[in-house]
């Protein structure tokens, strides 16, 4: 890898954590297709592993006691456990053309989802009834792209949970999926010593991301901000379609 690549990698971590910052969705939903361009799905995965993990873990504990109230979220991790398994193996043994097309699969409905049902709710009681195929499908997701964000961000705020709701069971979310992808990557020999450190310096450019997503948070528009996430987003998807055609 040159260090042009290398720093083309740190610049998308540092915009994966600006979109965390600004709007507390999760830095692989930037950070990852991003990487993909340079590299490939395995390599992105690998990479935002154990950022994914810490970035999270706070922020599932400062809304404990929130969580305590919701009755979907045993079953859904659970299932999302599940399902990260199932995803992994897909990642470990699957042609990267199929990897690749199923993270531009992702990122489609993603924007689709984002775009066509915006105001698209859900009541608690259907919330839990929907709990385990929400949760498969996002760790199959998560497992097999690093992308759950089609599944698990329709499905949380269709709910209405309120920011405290909401944010918690995201981070939530991300922490139980990143701590079942980790074991299951070694068990696979996808990842090794080199592959954890790199997971491990990847913290660093996404925390500081974060730090500038705070503050650009407060200066342009969630609306314009979303907008311009979902435009580089659909820019990633034409890429990578591109690169499976040619």
């Amino acid at each position: 890898m040159t260090s042009f690549e290398l720093t083309i990698i740190v610049a998308c971590l540092v915009a994966g954590g600006i979109l965390k910052g600004a709007t507390g969705a999760g830095a692989p939903i930037l950070a990852v297709p991003a990487i993909s361009l340079i590299a490939d799905v395995r390599f992105a995965i690998i990479v935002v592993l154990v950022t994914g993990i810490v970035t999270n873990v706070w922020q599932a504990w400062m809304f404990r006691d929130r969580l305590r109230t919701l009755p979907f979220i045993a079953p859904y991790l659970v299932a999302a456990g599940l399902g990260m398994v199932v995803g992994t193996y897909g990642l470990a043994y699957l042609p990267m053309d199929v990897l690749t097309l199923a993270l531009c699969v992702a990122l489609l409905a993603y924007i689709g989802l984002r775009l066509a049902r915006p105001g698209w709710s859900l009541s608690l009681d259907s919330g839990r009834r929907l709990a385990v195929p929400a949760g498969i499908t996002a760790g199959v997701l998560q497992g097999a792209s690093g992308l759950s964000g089609p599944a698990a961000l329709s499905y949380l705020s269709a709910m209405r949970l309120g920011r405290e709701g909401f944010a918690g069971t995201i981070s939530l979310l991300f922490v139980v999926l990143g701590l079942v992808q980790l074991p299951s990557l070694v068990a696979l020999g996808l990842i090794d010593g080199q592959g954890l450190l790199i997971s491990c310096l990847a913290v660093l450019p996404v925390a500081l991301g974060m730090v500038a997503g705070n503050a650009v948070g407060k200066v342009i528009s969630p609306v314009v901000f979303d907008r311009i996430v979902l435009a580089l987003l659909a820019a990633f998807m034409v890429k990578l379609v591109f690169d499976l055609l040619v």
